[in-house]
């Protein structure tokens, strides 16, 4: 399966950015992680089926959502802090991982795709 990230770039602190997966084949569930310089990959939302997952620091200011019909994940983040400057990626698998937001539990990862946020 391959994964392909679009729709990274640069932006000011307090604006937004809409990420882009695409998938080559239809999988349960896929997530997106990230990774600043310096520091380890970090969750930042999945899904499997219907159900959305999120790490702490993006709740309510990303949301995550797919298109199955399409292979595709989608994450909207408004509210943008310099401190989500970082590669993000895409993550998917077959079957449900038993943590969603645990990025041992996805094989299939993308290139990425840069976030940059200047305050």
């Amino acid at each position: 399966v391959q994964v392909v990230e679009s729709g990274g770039g640069s932006v000011q602190a307090g604006g937004s950015l809409r990420l882009s997966c695409t998938a080559s084949k239809a999988t349960a569930s896929m997530a997106w992680f990230r990774q600043a310089p310096g520091k380890e990959r970090e969750p930042v939302a999945a899904m499997r089926d219907r159900r959305e997952s999120y790490a702490d620091s993006v709740k309510g200011r990303f949301t995550v959502s797919r298109d199955t019909a399409k292979f595709a994940l989608y994450l909207q983040m408004s509210s943008l802090k310099p401190e989500d400057t970082a590669m993000y990626y895409c993550a998917a698998r077959a079957g449900y991982p038993r943590d969603p937001l645990s990025p041992d539990d996805y094989l299939y990862w993308g290139q990425g795709t840069l976030v940059n946020v200047s305050s």
